[in-house]
Order: C-alpha cells, then structure tokens, then sequence
C-alpha cells in the first residue's frame, strides 16, 4: 500500500489504535496524491483564484465564471495518463467521462469537449497504437454522449511513444439559479445513481499516485449510455430546483465523494454498504470501497424532494441506491451488513501531513541561453522539413473523429478560428463563449516556468484573435515523480510561472488538476507540461474573426504585436531542420498580449466603419513562426500568400529568424489595404508593432527578402505536404 510510514503512524495516533482493513483502503484514496494534493498544494497556494466575476473557485469538482447576470459558465480540465498509458481506449474514454461529470456537479449543462493530447511520433508501433485508442476513446465517449468535442491541441513527438499525455477538459452553461449551493445538512440523505458499482478501476487513484505499473484492473470502463442517461436526469433534476448538491465518484470512488462532502459541509455521514447496488455478487467490503466504477453520482436532494429526485432517475431508466444520510457527529461511519468496518474522524479529509519534498534544479538542466543555429542554405528545404513536421501537419485525423458540431453550437469548424466559439442559443440572442486549449513541452521541458506561463498566454491571446473578452482560465499540471527533487524542481517552477503570468494578465486559476508520478519505466520522467484551458465572453457570434476571410480580393497580411526577436530556443524550426531541443523559449509578454486585447476591441471598430466583416481575418502567430503561417493560410484558402522577411517588424533578428522565430505576442491579419493602413496607425498608437508584409493572391506561396526570392511552392504542394486543412 502507497501510504507512507510516517502516514501510518499519524492515522494510528489520530485514531488511537490501529487502522481496520477497510479503513487502509479509504485512507490510500482520500491520502492518495491524485486525491489529497499534498504534494503540491503548497505552491498551488500561489496561483490566483478571485476576480468579480468568479463565482466558483478551486476546491469544487469545476470551477464557475459570470459571463453575464444572466449566464454563467463551468468548466474544468482532468488528467488521464496513467490508465490511458495501459489501456489507452478505454483510459482515454473515461477520462472524457470523469471531467464531464465534474460539470454536471455545479449544475452544468454540458456543451463543449477539449482534448489537450501529447502522444508518440507517428509511425512508432507502440506510439501509434497508444494514440489510435486515444482518440477512439474520446471521440466514441463524446459522440456517443452527444457533447461537441470543439479545440484543442495535438503533439506528436517520441518523448510520448510509451507514456502519452491525455488531458481532456468540459464546458458547460447554466444559468444563475441552476448553480448548486455545494452544501449538505445533517439528515440529508445520501442517493448513489448511475453505474452498478463493480471491480473495475480498483484504487484507481492509488494507482496514478505511484510510477507506472502495468495494472489492468485499475482502468475504469466507461459506459456512455449510462453517462447520457445522467446528464439528462440530472439537468431535469437541476432545472426542477430538486437538487441541493451533486458530486461524482471520480478517483477514490465512493469514500472520497461522500466524505469530502460531509468534510465541506463540517458534517459527518453514515452509509450501508449492502444498501448499494453492485454489478458482480460477492464483492467484500473493501472492494466495494476501493472501486471507481464510472458513471456513478453522488446526489442529495433538497428537503422533502427525495421522492421526486427518485421519480426522475426513474423516468430517466437510472438505477439508484438510498445508501446513508450526513449527520451531525463529525465522522464517518460505514457499516456492512450490521457491522462497522470503518469510524474515520473528518479530520482525515484534511490529508496528511505534508511530506517533505526538496525541489533542486537537476544537474543537467537544458541549457536556457538564446541560440543562434546558422542561416540554411537551402530555405526551401527548411520549409519542406518544417512542413513535414508531425506537430506541424493537419491534426484531421485526430479531429475528424470528433462530432464538433452536435447540439448547434460551434460557430466555426475545427482550425478555423484560433479558439472555438459556442452559442448560447438558450440566451435568446447571439452572445456566446470562446475556449481555447494551449500547452507546449519542448518549452516547459527547457524552462517550466516559461513554458507555463506561455501556454496560459497562448490561450489567452487565441481568445483574443476571435473577438473575444478572456476572463478565466483552469490549468492541468503534468510532472514527474515529486519523491525526486529534480522532477519536483519542474513542477515547482511551471506552478510559479503560471501563478506570475495569470497575475500579470489579470485571468484567475478557478480549477484544474496535478498529475504526478508521469514516469517511463525504462526512459525516466515524461517531459512535463502544463495545459491551460481557458474562457472568454463573446457578445455576438456572429462577428467573431476567422483565421481567413469570406472574401480574398485585394488582400494584404498585416503584423501585429510583439516585434519579432531572434527567439529560436525550444522552436519547431531549431528541432526539425537542425535536430536540436534546447535553448531560451521566447519570452512572455503579458503586458504585449494586454495590448493586443485593447487593440482587437478597436479594430471592431475600424472593421464595423469599412463595412469589412467578410474581408478581414485574424490568426496566433505560433508553431514554425510566419513561414509556416503564412503556407497554412495558403493551404486553407487555396490561395497564394507572398511575404517579405524584411518588412517584417523585428529587432536584432537574422533573416531566418524573422521568419521562423516563435516570438510571442503576435497576431497575422489579412485585410483590404486601406483597412490594413488603418490597423497599422491604431497599433502604433497602443504602442505595438505593426507592418504590412505581404499579399495574398495567385497560386504561389513566396518567400522573399528585400526583392531575392527565399524560396516558392504551389499552393497544391503546400497543401500536399500539410494536409489541405492544415489545422
């Protein structure tokens, strides 16, 4: 059993004598890493969780933000990387299944899935057999249960080719009156619906708080049918003013959720274990315990409602179990059969003492400085190589999986704006919410702290470049074994820089999820990463900015932001064509992506005053720099695109630079002339950078500097070697 010496010796002190059987196995859920945070929590403490508009913060099941007085959104982004490491179709699946019941527990109406996936190179057997189950299991679960999956992001390296990274995030719409209180009273009863509970997934959360081993039964199995069947009960349930709390047996099953709820509320429970209704005959007390069946909630009715709650899950074809009620006496007390296998004080809900752990910068650290490879001799071939990437090339054999656009509400495909934009058709009118997902692990890898404080930048800046108001983010930290002071240093350091970058961008943390202990066996700690997930308002959907215009007459590329810098460190460019991952990341600007907020609410404005809806475009500068931009709107439109690395707006950068540097803080428009003219006098005025660096026509992608041409492709070559979504 994980639970430490020292953690055994406290329980026994606190409890006066020694521990039962099933009291050891709800203390290595409740205890567990992946329940407990007492690794972490310490510099989780950092991250800032308060705006005006927070309604709900860290330490319920999703966070919750006010869009307006009359709409609210939850959302929240959950790890799934050690089952999905062992089983991956069906880890992935009820990773989907989990982070959309977090949803329904504040009384969300699920509307939108994410999928933030770090898998192996393609063309590894094992890598490739890792990411087909993955995006099996997320697309089957999610179509099946008729939730959009709408963003995200997809990586493709063989860091990933054994251990993948999963992470998988929820919105959902409510309305003020549907949030629920997340409080319960002594004689409320204690209502388990859904899934009968069985063997499956066994201390699952045990089992992600340890190094990976190859334990089968610790994967849960999804059902969507069954997760259907609850989303529609409970949302009849929400809607009917019959719930006061909801909460999903997620990791640590059924004594965490019913405990934690109690401990919340500063209450105590009872519960009968026979009283559940099981899937297989004979499972003894501890099993029952320690299982993590899915598709199971927690639900307690308001008072007096019990009867009605029940008819619904009725109606609805739910099985149900009325095992307990919360009580007065601060403690928990599971009873089998007549007999008390377990008397826990609520105490134990506040996690053991925290252990020491040492964070040490590891000896060979990635070097940080800025690196300057040569110019190619050949920017032909460069792009060629660049293009070819497996991070670079369109991700439509992930996405095109996924049904983005059931319930009616994705205003774009897929691509085809840098963040997914949802109508809130239930409003009345046209105002909805943008989503974006971001997270890059060669930069984290060489430098965490900037490596997170850029992923909550690039979602940040993805919501800017639709139109939209970003206002809250929910991050899922991925890092190695904190027992080792070397992987503990990374997941310190990415905690700091997101803590600094979402203070400095004015965004508040409202949730998210640590995952620890990613470790290949053979190969050592996993690359970690943070992903950040963020969401802005939206007040009409019908004018949001794509990444390419409805019309392409007369079109000029217009730069806006940061100036470009020689910022080739943990670039695409520096690992595809010369080989090599090192170096300084580019550097985060949240004061640049602040301006660049102020600057999008103007350029409505201007765009609203030219009559100019269907002329403009806006995209993220990002993966490969302007060079491969430039070829992925030449392939999404069909049209040539001609830019020129020397009216590039750049500073102390080479020619190679200018092109393919990830410098941040940059936005690409396309625009008629005279609005682009425009555009470049109101960027200066906020202090940006700003220029006009090309022209969009013909059927040739171009790269030229000063009048000498780099290098020219087709569109139909470009679009061979991306894929002709390229998104």
């Amino acid at each position: 059993m994980p639970l430490t010496r020292e953690e055994l010796e406290y329980v026994k002190k606190l409890l006066g004598r020694e521990p039962s059987r099933a009291e050891l196995v709800i203390l290595e859920a409740v205890w567990s890493e992946h329940c407990s945070y007492k690794s972490s929590k310490r510099w989780l403490r950092l991250l800032p969780t308060k705006a005006p508009w927070v309604v709900v913060g860290p330490g319920r099941d999703a966070g919750a933000v006010r869009l307006w007085d009359d709409a609210l959104i939850a959302f929240r982004v959950e790890s799934h990387n050690h089952p999905s490491a062992v089983d991956p179709y069906n880890g992935a699946a009820t990773g989907i299944g989990g982070i959309v019941r977090d949803v329904l527990s504040v009384g969300g109406k699920p509307i939108a899935l994410l999928d933030i996936l770090y898998m192996g190179d393609p063309g590894d057997e094992h890598g490739d057999w890792l990411a087909s189950g993955i995006v099996r299991g997320i697309s089957d679960y999610g179509n099946r249960i008729g939730v959009p999956t709408v963003a995200g992001e997809t990586w493709r390296h063989p860091w990933y080719n054994r251990y993948p990274l999963v992470n998988v995030a929820c919105v959902g719409f409510l309305r003020p009156e549907w949030l629920l209180e997340g409080r319960v009273e002594p004689g409320d009863p204690i209502v388990i619906a859904g899934s009968p509970t069985g063997r499956d997934g066994i201390l699952g959360s045990a089992f992600a708080s340890k190094p990976l081993e190859e334990d089968i039964a610790a994967v849960q199995v999804g059902n969507p049918f069954i997760e259907k069947l609850l989303i529609d009960a409970i949302g009849e349930a929400v809607e009917a003013g019959v719930l006061r709390h909801v909460k999903d047996l997620g990791g640590g099953g059924l004594p965490v959720a019913v405990g934690e709820t109690a401990h919340a509320s500063n209450v105590g429970a009872v519960i009968h274990l026979e009283r559940l209704h099981l899937r297989e005959a004979g499972m003894t007390p501890e099993e029952i315990l320690a299982s993590e069946s899915q598709e199971r909630m927690l639900l307690v009715p308001k008072p007096g409602m019990l009867d009605r709650l029940l008819r619904i899950l009725e109606r609805h074809g739910l099985e149900y179990s009325v095992i307990g009620e919360f009580t007065a006496e601060k403690r928990l007390r599971v009873y089998y059969r007549g007999d008390l296998v377990a008397d826990l004080p609520m105490e134990v809900y506040d996690g053991p003492p925290e252990p020491r752990r040492v964070s040490e910068r590891p000896r060979d650290a990635p070097d940080e400085r800025l690196v300057r490879p040569p110019e190619p001799s050949d920017y032909r071939e460069a792009l060629v190589k660049l293009f070819s990437s497996p991070r670079v090339r369109s991700k439509r054999y992930v996405y095109e999986r996924y049904d983005w656009g059931v319930q009616g509400r994705s205003v774009a495909p897929p691509g085809y704006a840098d963040a997914a934009v949802l109508w809130l058709h239930e409003l009345g009118d046209r105002r909805g919410v943008a989503v974006a997902a971001a997270g890059n692990p060669r930069y984290t890898r060489l430098d965490p702290y900037r490596g997170a404080a850029l992923a909550l930048e690039q979602a940040y800046r993805s919501i800017v470049a639709v139109g939209g108001e970003p206002l809250a983010a929910v991050d899922n930290v991925n890092a190695g074994n904190p027992e080792k002071p070397s992987h503990y240093w990374f997941f310190e350091m990415m905690v700091r820089g997101l803590a600094w970058a979402a203070r400095e961008l004015g965004v508040p943390i409202v949730g998210g999820n640590v995952s620890l202990y990613n470790e290949d066996p053979e190969t050592g700690m996993v690359p970690p990463v943070t992903s950040v997930v963020a969401v802005g308002r939206v007040w009409d959907v019908s004018r949001i900015f794509y990444r390419i215009p409805r019309r392409i007459d007369d079109q000029v590329l217009l730069m806006v932001g940061s100036e470009t810098l020689p910022e080739l460190g943990g670039s695409e460019y520096l690992e595809a064509v010369h080989g090599r991952v090192e170096g300084a990341p580019p550097e985060p600007r949240p004061s640049t992506e602040k301006r660049l907020e102020a600057f999008m609410a103007r350029f409505r404005t201007v765009v609203d005053e030219h009559g100019a809806w269907s002329d403009v475009a806006v995209s993220d500068v990002g993966l490969g720099g302007v060079a491969v931009l430039a070829a992925r709107l030449a392939a999404m439109m069909g049209v040539g695109v001609s830019i020129d690395a020397c009216r590039v707006p750049s500073k102390d950068a080479r020619l190679h630079e200018v092109l393919f540097s990830e410098t941040q803080g940059r936005l690409l428009i396309t625009a008629p002339r005279d609005v682009a003219e425009e555009l470049v006098r109101l960027a200066e005025s906020l202090g940006l950078a700003a220029g006009i660096i090309g022209e969009l026509g013909g059927d040739v992608v171009v790269y030229e500097a000063c009048g000498r041409r780099l290098a020219a492709f087709t569109v139909e070559e470009v679009s061979g070697m991306l894929g002709k979504e390229a998104v």
